[in-house]
């Protein structure tokens, strides 16, 4: 039992140590594939798009940088700014996520 123990905790110490080491390149590539994910980003609610939703929902967080990432989309010019971005699903309409000034006021900013 001790020996496993011990190499559990071997374990969990060196992907702590590799997760240290990459921070910058796992940083980088997730925010890269996130860039990806939004410029895809539809309403037929494939995979990454449900992933962008659950990360945006589950963070309080709406785009990679901030809301105005949405902007660069073609999401944005067909429907404005995801409702996963909402602070309230209940004070949050369509016109409020097409206008990015009265979205500042709805959505999550970072």
């Amino acid at each position: 039992y001790a020996m496993l123990l011990s190499l559990i905790f071997l374990i969990v110490l060196v992907a702590a140590v590799v997760g240290f080491v990459f921070r910058h390149e796992i940083k980088t590539n997730f925010e890269s594939n996130l860039n990806l994910a939004l410029r895809d980003y539809n309403v037929t609610a494939d995979r990454h798009s449900e992933a962008v939703d659950t990360i945006q929902r589950t963070l309080h967080c709406c785009g990679v940088q901030n809301y105005s990432d949405w902007e660069k989309t073609e999401y944005f010019t067909q429907r404005g700014i995801p409702r996963s971005c909402c602070k309230s699903q209940d004070d949050c309409s369509e016109e409020d996520l097409k206008d990015p000034s009265k979205a500042k006021l709805k959505v999550f900013v970072d």
